[in-house]
């Protein structure tokens, strides 16, 4: 007998009840499908099929149905075959690969063995080691492989050298395929002879030598697709080609890190928080290390971050300047500290940051605040100093990129006062009132006319008026309406504000009332004074602003790591 199983009978169970309850009432069983299944409902009748008697014999297929079928079976048949046919030649090029110790993926390192092997880095290659055996670790940036030679670019931070695999005696094709197929962006170990280039190699630093390699071993391999390549993100803006936004840049930030300028912009940072820790400390000052987490505004504005702290709330540190001065008033009379500012400053501009690195200093004087103002400048004059002698390499590499004219700077540092400034741009045509505070194109401007006249991208301008300064700054003993305080500019830009602190609390208290500061919201601060302080001056700078500004960059997100701004809270 047939019973027909058709697609409507949607429930697996009930299927094979009815099926079983028709099986032991009639006996063997066949059955024919009416609609096409899907795979549920073939699995259903595989099922039911099961249960038949095994002696009982199915229909026989149709010829359309039968041809089809052989056909599928060929097919998986010829499958097999080729699969077949192409392990046995893979097997067989393994068996003639007089090369396969040479080359291939390592295991994970995880520490399990310490050898004698000597690594040396790229950039310390030479002309002195030609015809030694060198092994380097470094990015694959390129590989082309073209008949029986293979050139790989080998990168490490921002130097390189080229390595060429030849087909000989001892490296197989099978040996130049996998190196030629070896995903950009992975590291490997390569040994090989250190030879003469025949010609110079003028897309590598190491221009004159080669690798003559032996072997080509992968440490990490990198997926093959990429979010950027780093040639792209490599290329100098002079040059034609795609260009890497910033945003893409910034969401992939640690392949963008990869490219040499970029190698180079982060070792110059690091010099100028070395080098400013370096001068500070080889005239007296120490390092202090201020709360991040305070009850109060640093600086009584509304541009503070939030925070919870427990049952209450707390702010993070706009500024270590109350802690500097604590310091001074415990007399510890020379200060500076290296940490993490916080600005909730909705700026979204190429110079502001929501976090940066401040170096602030801090100095007790005996006399006069100019005593502190000479120590500041000759602060960076020393550190702009030590950049270009300690860090010329880098420098050079950041403008191979960014084209930028080499910071310039005067000994000593050139101090403006506020009146002089004034002038030089009324004399240029710019309007603008004595007391009036300086815009940022007004800042810009000044800078062009300072260089100029003087030839230098660095300055102090002193004596602002007393009525565009805080509450805190000292007022000048000869004219009440200027003030002991000062900027100082790299490039046309503020890096750095700062003055002569109010140090008696009376004072302080008067000069509140002047700027409708309510008292009880800085009792604190006034309180640091009662118990004696010694006069001090002062200021706090980005270590990212100078950073841009040394190098010319465009945009301060260029010298922050991980920028943090309005609206960018990741990676």
């Amino acid at each position: 007998q047939h019973y027909y199983i058709t697609n409507n009978l949607r429930s697996e169970r009930f299927m094979i009840r009815i099926v079983s309850r028709l099986f032991a009432r009639a006996g063997p069983l066949y059955y024919r499908v009416t609609t096409p299944l899907d795979h549920a409902h073939l699995r259903i009748c595989t099922r039911v099929y099961s249960m038949a008697d095994n002696s009982a014999e199915a229909p026989a297929l149709s010829k359309s149905a039968a041809k089809k079928l052989a056909a599928k079976q060929a097919k998986e048949a010829k499958k097999a075959e080729t699969q077949a046919r192409l392990k046995a030649e893979a097997d067989a090029r393994d068996a003639d690969d007089y090369s396969k110790d040479r080359y291939g993926k390592l295991p994970t390192c995880n520490s399990h063995e310490k050898t004698d092997r000597k690594w040396t880095e790229v950039e310390d290659l030479s002309k002195d080691m030609v015809d030694s055996e060198v092994l380097v670790r470094a990015r694959v940036h390129l590989s082309r492989l073209t008949g029986k030679q293979c050139f790989v670019k080998l990168r490490h931070r921002y130097f390189s050298v080229q390595a060429v695999f030849v087909v000989d005696e001892k490296t197989s094709k099978q040996m130049l395929k996998f190196i030629g197929g070896c995903p950009k962006e992975s590291i490997v170990d390569v040994v090989g002879t250190l030879v003469t280039a025949d010609t110079p190699v003028e897309s590598c630093s190491q221009k004159h030598i080669e690798i003559q390699g032996r072997t080509f071993n992968v440490v990490s391999e990198a997926v093959p697709q990429l979010p950027l390549q780093i040639d792209d993100a490599s290329r100098p803006l002079a040059e034609d080609g795609p260009v890497v936004n910033q945003d893409t840049r910034l969401n992939n930030r640690i392949l963008d890190l990869r490219t040499p300028a970029n190698q180079a912009i982060f070792r110059i940072g690091h010099g100028v928080a070395a080098l400013f820790r370096e001068y500070l400390t080889s005239v007296g000052f120490t390092e202090i290390h201020t709360p991040k987490i305070i009850s109060a505004a640093s600086e009584g504005g509304a541009n503070v971050f939030q925070v919870t702290y427990f049952k209450g709330n707390a702010y993070l540190a706009q500024s270590p300047q109350l802690y500097k001065q604590m310091a001074i008033c415990a007399d510890i009379e020379k200060v500076f500290t290296v940490g993490a500012v916080f600005r909730a400053e909705d700026s979204n501009t190429h110079r502001h940051l929501c976090e940066f690195v401040g170096l602030d200093i801090e100095m007790a004087f005996k006399e006069h605040y100019h005593e502190v103002l000479t120590v500041i400048g000759e602060m960076f004059l020393s550190m702009f100093k030590g950049l270009q002698t300690k860090y010329a390499t880098e420098i050079d590499t950041v403008y191979k990129q960014y084209p930028q004219e080499a910071f310039k700077f005067i000994e000593p540092a050139l101090r403006l006062e506020w009146p002089d400034a004034i002038s030089m741009l009324r004399e240029a045509g710019v309007e603008i009132g004595d007391f009036e505070d300086l815009s940022t194109p007004q800042e810009k401007f000044l800078g062009k006319l300072v260089k100029a006249k003087y030839d230098t991208d660095f300055y102090i301008l002193d004596k602002f008026p007393l009525a565009i300064r805080p509450f805190y700054t000292m007022p000048c003993p000869h004219d009440p309406l200027y003030s002991n305080s000062y900027d100082i500019f790299m490039r046309g830009e503020e890096i750095m504000s700062g003055a002569q602190r109010i140090h008696d609390p009376a004072m302080l208290e008067e000069r509140a009332k002047v700027h409708e500061i309510d008292l009880q919201t800085i009792r604190s601060y006034i309180d640091s004074f009662k118990f004696g302080a010694s006069p001090h001056a002062g200021g706090g700078v980005g270590a990212e602003r100078v950073l841009m500004l040394y190098l010319g960059l465009d945009n301060i997100r260029k010298s922050s790591m991980f920028p943090r701004d309005p609206k960018r809270l990741t990676p």
